[in-house]
């Protein structure tokens, strides 16, 4: 359990760098800039000049009752995009786990708010990377035979996500909430003990060493084992470079394609460790490869699973691009007048919040499902205790975070 736990930190911790590095080139390029500033205009014209003549729904899907318009809802989306990059841009670790719990939060049906934030999460990527600079380290074979596992975990998970709605979007939003039950309790517990061991620290050494030395062996396991066609690959930093079966590779493109689908957590999260760990990839072959693909994983499984179904809320999804583009950039500069220690409790709180807001949102979904018998009034209570709870702590961790930015401006200034 904790060689998973490892693994999750580094996948989150992954995926941070990759969204603080899609920020900065995004932040730093005017014409990027401009053209954000374009996709604005249709949601800032709706919103302010036509609001009242727009029908309730837009869209043609009436069945799956696409992007409910609101100009309230497209500033909470901000709010919450604000939140996660904050904390992205705080902790170093991926701000996206608290984004569908708090999009379900705010009342957005849980198919829409993982399809809205796999699109957000592409947005970044096409708008972010400069793949020309990046190709140098890029693996086309192994991008390819990954890719190749990823489409179809993506279909499978997309395919399993609309098949739930479609039977009952209840058990919908009850699935996706037990997902997220699971792994933001895990994470968070973890988490937790890792702060509380930090103030007091006690590590043993020889234990931690024969962990690591026995994950190491799981990548020379696997690249002895002979299934054609063999993948080489980092023939430029060892000599002959190293093989491994294309059916590995594309077992984890499947993984990461699946998870992606199911949680809208993007592609990138778990490639990371997959890649070092279990494929014996270099970390600098898995940087640039991993850049390449989540594009084409978060791409596809936004536009082929969820934007053709009418399960994408573009509203929000600008509204989050917008709040975590801004977020990134405050939490990244406030690590450098905060000491870590703190952030890192607020993390595993904000974690912790996430994991109770589901939890107690689970007992409306299943009594609406007729599987437990519980009274409508008790279920609201716990739901509304949930969604105070995890926007109360939430909201704190970002009034510290701007307020500690704000106040000390002048010094960030003159470490610029």
């Amino acid at each position: 359990m904790r060689r998973i736990y490892k693994m999750l930190v580094l996948a989150s911790a992954y995926q941070a760098d990759w969204e603080m590095r899609m920020a900065k080139n995004i932040l730093s390029s005017r014409k990027k800039i401009f053209f954000l500033a374009l996709m604005l205009i249709p949601i800032i014209i709706g919103g302010v000049v036509f609001a009242d003549q727009l029908p309730h729904i837009l869209g043609g899907k009436k069945a799956y009752a696409p992007a409910f318009y609101s100009f309230k809802i497209f500033l909470i989306s901000i709010a919450i995009g604000l939140c996660a990059g904050l904390i992205t841009g705080c902790i170093g670790a991926g701000g996206g786990f608290v984004i569908t719990p708090a999009l379900m939060s705010a009342g957005i049906k849980g198919i829409l708010a993982v399809g809205t934030d796999l699109f957000h999460i592409f947005a970044k990527a096409i708008m972010g990377t400069v793949v020309h600079k990046k190709l140098g380290n890029v693996s086309v074979k192994l991008a390819l035979s990954f890719l190749g596992g990823s489409f179809l975990g993506v279909i499978g998970g997309g395919v399993l996500n609309r098949v739930i709605y479609e039977l009952s979007p209840v058990m919908s939003d009850a699935f996706i909430s037990l997902v997220y039950v699971f792994l933001l309790g895990f994470l968070g517990t973890y988490a937790l003990l890792d702060f509380l061991k930090s103030k007091n620290p006690s590590i043993k050494t020889a234990k931690i060493e024969k962990e690591e030395s026995n994950r190491r062996t799981l990548p020379s396991i696997l690249q002895k084992i002979n299934i054609p066609p063999m993948i080489s690959f980092d023939e430029d930093l060892v000599p002959g470079g190293k093989r491994i079966s294309c059916v590995f590779v594309m077992l984890c493109g499947g993984i990461v394609g699946f998870v992606a689908a199911i949680m809208g957590v993007g592609g990138g999260f778990l490639t990371f460790p997959m890649f070092v760990y279990v494929l014996g990839v270099s970390s600098f072959t898995t940087v640039g490869t991993d850049i390449f693909q989540i594009i084409f994983t978060a791409g596809f499984a936004s536009i082929t699973q969820y934007a053709v179904y009418g399960y994408i809320f573009y509203t929000l999804a600008m509204g989050m691009l917008l709040g975590s583009l801004l977020g990134i950039q405050i939490g990244a500069l406030t690590t450098k007048v905060v000491k870590g220690i703190y952030i890192r409790g607020f993390y595993a709180t904000a974690i912790l919040a996430g994991f109770a807001n589901r939890l107690l949102a689970l007992p409306g979904k299943l009594a609406d499902m007729k599987i437990v018998d519980i009274s409508s009034s008790t279920c609201r209570l716990l739901s509304e205790m949930g969604n105070y709870v995890f926007f109360i702590i939430i909201s704190i961790f970002a009034i510290w975070v701007i307020s500690k930015f704000f106040g000390n401006i002048s010094l960030l200034r003159e470490e610029g």
